[in-house]
């Protein structure tokens, strides 16, 4: 094994131009920890996030970033019994916690590794980590989702949202989702019960006609602004919103009290009990990942421009990352 691998390594805080691609030391395995070569990522929106400097206090560069791998597993630390060299594994390692996902081999704790599931490529897998195990948390921790409940799952077409419709009907849940009019036969495929078309109808118009004013039971924010603000406008009695937004503007939630509604902020924890939870979905056929966009390692720059720009490049889904080929997959314009 050789002791340097290729990252793309954030260098500065900034535009997608601020990686650059080097050789870097692999890191040494500790006794609870396996190496894994990478064979997939993917972008997500904190990662982008982290780019920028939105969180520049917990980040030391240089760094490597990326938080989805799939792979296989290359070397076991000492004291893991859980895996075995030749494994194929996905996972999100640890958040701020270390080098991420944008390398050829990845070092990480073995409680937070799952085992890829059989029927989907290593480049789905890597699209399903960060978002699955967040959708997870929101609706099975978190709002406590429930068979036959109503949920308003924003941005139906996007990394989450697309996720966040098929767990949401795996759980037996009606789901209405907010999409663009281009994107409502794809949402409704992916399981959406109703689709408000967001910019010519509101959403809170849009649930209480499709409710017949009872409102939803969950609402799933995945688009800020003030949707926190809204969402009890849609809500039932006791309703509960979830968000995975990092919002700033001040929220009035004035009209949350008269719902009893409760409130759930998710910066998505990550764990092998989520990653077999979702296997066992992708495997019984109930969930299957959405690639919108391949890029190789070298392109990571314009990976994360496609991810920032993605709605006006008919993007839907994730945007994933070949990193052990050059694989290269646009989006077509809609």
């Amino acid at each position: 094994m050789s002791d340097k691998m290729k990252a793309a390594v954030l260098s500065r805080f900034g535009d997608s131009g601020a990686f650059d691609l080097r050789e870097v030391p692999v890191l040494a395995v500790g006794p609870r920890e396996v190496r894994v070569r990478v064979h997939a990522t993917a972008i997500n929106p904190l990662d982008y996030q982290i780019r920028r400097g939105d969180y520049a206090e917990y980040v030391r560069l240089p760094a490597i970033i990326g938080h989805d791998v799939s792979g296989v597993v290359e070397e076991v630390g000492s004291h893991v019994t859980e895996f075995a060299v030749g494994d194929e594994v996905y996972y999100t390692p640890k958040i701020f916690g270390g080098a991420g996902s944008y390398a050829e081999q990845h070092v990480a704790d073995v409680s937070l590794v799952g085992r890829k599931p059989k029927n989907i490529s290593h480049l789905e897998a890597a699209s399903l980590t960060l978002v699955g195990g967040t959708v997870w948390e929101a609706f099975v921790t978190r709002a406590q989702l429930g068979v036959g409940e109503t949920v308003l799952i924003h941005g139906g077409a996007g990394g989450v949202g697309s996720i966040a419709i098929q767990v949401a009907k795996a759980i037996g849940a009606r789901v209405i989702t907010t999409a663009s009019p281009h994107n409502d036969d794809f949402v409704r495929g992916l399981g959406a019960n109703e689709v408000i078309h967001y910019g010519l109808e509101d959403y809170v118009d849009g649930v209480s006609k499709l409710t017949q004013g009872r409102g939803v039971n969950v609402v799933f924010d995945t688009i800020g602004g003030d949707a926190l603000t809204k969402s009890p406008l849609v809500l039932a009695d006791f309703g509960r919103v979830v968000s995975i937004v990092d919002i700033k503007q001040p929220q009035n939630l004035i009209e949350a009290w008269g719902k009893n509604a409760a409130y759930h902020f998710v910066f998505t924890r990550q764990n092998r009990g989520k990653l077999d939870a979702l296997t066992n979905l992708v495997e019984r056929g109930l969930v299957k990942p959405v690639i919108g966009a391949v890029l190789p390692l070298t392109r990571i720059g314009e990976a994360h421009d496609l991810l920032e720009n993605g709605s006006s490049r008919g993007l839907r889904g994730k945007v994933a990352i070949d990193v052990a080929g050059e694989t290269v997959s646009l989006p077509s314009q809609r």
